[in-house]
């Protein structure tokens, strides 16, 4: 009878990231490839790493398989590390013995998602840390600096312009109830990060919500569609089944949307229907690449058809990033410039005025 549950704490050494699971299957697919025992693989790769949290992960896997378990369901233990695909290719490499050969698919694949998403997180990281610290430079104007300006008005002896009085206004409300504002904002942010997490409504609203956005959105919709092509590539290449492939496809995509299309894609291919006209009735794929798709089924080369889709929503993927960079740019400066030249611009208009209360 179990009579405490708590999770698993790995106190020593860093948290195991993205990032080391992909360097351990590029690690893993080139030792396998020169011919190193899977065993020792390992403990090649636990023993070079620096982060005791890996070493033990990897520590941990390799005894499983030490005691006679397949690998595929040793990395299943560990679900928080190892998706559904991941498993899946290692299983179908074991069963058709090329597993060297799926673990460099898969470590190709886990490569080109891992540049995916850090080209959009670069793109998303500038205009975001600027918007930071222009809220926090608002702030501070507004708790201290404008206050000071307030004192020095009183015996201004003259009334004061309207933008001075309106920005002076919200200083007021501002120090008056910084607690309730700051407590609104923080509790707001927590409220929708824990809706997210816990609620499938929520992650469905926001995913929808984000593909809506006006210059944002047709990136995050290239990069869904990216990752669908070249996860289902992969797994098809792998010689998974079409059904079985899909069930892992649409939580590669990163969005909801993509996930409740691939669903209904799979329901209709495993009644017989074409995947070129089960996309085409899930109404969320561009054209191109139901004719891409529809050339492969024709061809017998789906996966090949697939993984070029891939490259040119990557590619586009790059372009639409460099675009939105040099684009964001100028809109935020003008932004930043708008919000706090105007406030210094309202505070500076009353020592303009001065020359007529001389």
């Amino acid at each position: 009878m179990v009579t405490k549950v708590k999770k698993r704490s790995y106190s020593r050494g860093r948290k195991v990231t993205e990032k080391d699971i992909t360097l351990f299957t590029r690690q893993l697919a080139t030792m396998m490839r020169a011919g190193v025992p899977l065993l020792q693989a390992f403990d090649i790769v636990a023993k070079g790493t620096e982060n005791g949290s890996v070493a033990r992960l990897f520590t941990e896997i390799k005894s499983d398989v030490e005691t006679g378990t397949a690998l595929s369901e040793a990395f299943r233990r560990y679900p928080l590390y190892f998706d559904d695909l991941f498993c899946n290719l290692v299983g179908a490499g074991e069963q058709a013995g090329i597993l060297d050969d799926l673990l460099e698919r898969l470590a190709l694949y886990k490569e080109k998602m891992q540049a995916l998403k850090g080209k959009i997180k670069s793109a998303l990281f500038y205009p975001c840390a600027v918007m930071g610290v222009a809220a926090i430079v608002v702030t501070i104007i507004m708790l201290f600096v404008i206050p000071a300006f307030k004192s020095v008005f009183e015996g201004f002896g003259a009334s004061l312009p309207a933008p001075t009085l309106m920005v002076i206004a919200m200083s007021d409300l501002v120090v008056a109830y910084w607690w309730l504002i700051f407590g609104i904002l923080f509790a707001g942010i927590y409220f929708l990060l824990q809706s997210w997490r816990r609620s499938a409504a929520v992650q469905i609203a926001v995913d929808r919500a984000l593909l809506r956005l006006p210059i944002l959105g047709e990136v995050i919709r290239k990069a869904s569609i990216a990752r669908w092509l070249r996860t289902l590539s992969t797994m098809f290449a792998a010689g998974v089944p079409l059904v079985e492939a899909l069930d892992s496809v649409g939580g590669a995509s990163g969005n909801h949307v993509y996930l409740t299309a691939t669903r209904k894609i799979q329901g209709e291919v495993s009644t017989g229907t074409s995947l070129t006209v089960a996309m085409q009735n899930a109404n969320v794929f561009p054209n191109m690449v139901m004719q891409m798709a529809s050339i492969g089924e024709e061809s017998g080369s789906l996966d090949d058809m697939l993984g070029k889709s891939a490259d040119i929503y990557e590619r586009e993927v790059d372009e639409a990033v460099a675009s939105l960079s040099s684009l964001l740019e100028p809109i935020i400066m003008a932004f930043l410039g708008v919000v706090i030249g105007g406030l210094v611009v309202a505070m500076y208009l009353p020592i303009f005025k001065m020359g007529q209360v001389v």
